[in-house]
């Protein structure tokens, strides 16, 4: 990362960028850094509103006191395949939560997804999900139910009769075509709100303006995701996979 950790006075940018309603990439070209890090600096530091630099620089320095702590008995210490950095590894995780918790979802689930998409094998039992967040089981349940609604992890049994919770690329594709079918159910109630508005009325012509775009973007998207998961899924199969590939 260009320039190293973030400091006091670099937050103090950020802050200001902020009140001056700049976009991250903005904020970030300034600094000279990842956009996903300053991304990641103000949605675990209360948000574009509740961001405050010196709290952000105190909080951070917190945590990588408990941290420091930490490391003997946590997960972190515990040695990384294929000879990765573990700092790094859990320097991404954190970027990706922050780019899932931008995209909607609450922390907790953001952090199991992280979780389990930073695992070779794209499966995790809720025990080694909280064992590796460090959280409850409770939390790890409370998340897991929201995700799998979402459709964002399917749940399998493994030989031990276990719960396993899981990501592979199939989950992208469904991902897709639950947002088209929602593009299709406001569609048809704006083409209901058309009849109830009256035909060539301003309200009635928004709604149909809606309907029409939603019917063409669910219409590609449905189409762009059958041919992706043809061809990009297809030559994965087809090749020969590595030692701890997706199960």
């Amino acid at each position: 990362m260009p320039g190293g950790r973030l400091t006091q006075q670099d937050r103090r940018q950020i802050a200001l960028g902020l009140a001056d309603n700049l976009p991250y990439a903005e904020i970030a070209r300034r600094l000279d850094r990842p956009t996903s890090t300053v991304t990641r600096e103000v949605m675990r530091n209360g948000g574009p509103a509740g961001y405050r630099a010196d709290l952000a620089h105190r909080a951070t320095e917190q945590r990588a006191h408990r941290r420091r702590q930490a490391a003997p008995r946590g997960v972190e210490a515990e040695p990384q395949p294929y000879g990765r950095d573990a700092e790094a590894v859990r320097e991404f995780a954190e970027t990706l939560t922050t780019v899932l918790m931008a995209g909607g979802l609450p922390k907790m689930m953001a952090r199991v997804l992280a979780c389990l998409y930073t695992t070779d094998s794209g499966s995790l039992t809720a025990f080694e999900l909280a064992r590796r967040l460090q959280v409850s089981p409770a939390s790890i349940s409370k998340a897991i139910t929201v995700l799998e609604s979402l459709e964002l992890v399917r749940r399998e049994r493994d030989e031990r009769r276990r719960d396993r919770y899981v990501v592979d690329d199939d989950l992208w594709y469904q991902s897709v075509i639950r947002s088209a079918r929602t593009n299709d159910e406001f569609a048809e109630a704006a083409r209901q709100g058309v009849a109830a508005l009256r035909p060539g009325t301003p309200a009635a012509a928004r709604l149909e303006n809606a309907a029409r775009f939603l019917d063409f973007v669910s219409e590609s998207l449905v189409r762009a995701a059958e041919q992706a998961r043809e061809v990009l899924y297809s030559s994965t199969e087809a090749s020969e996979p590595p030692p701890s590939g997706r199960r």
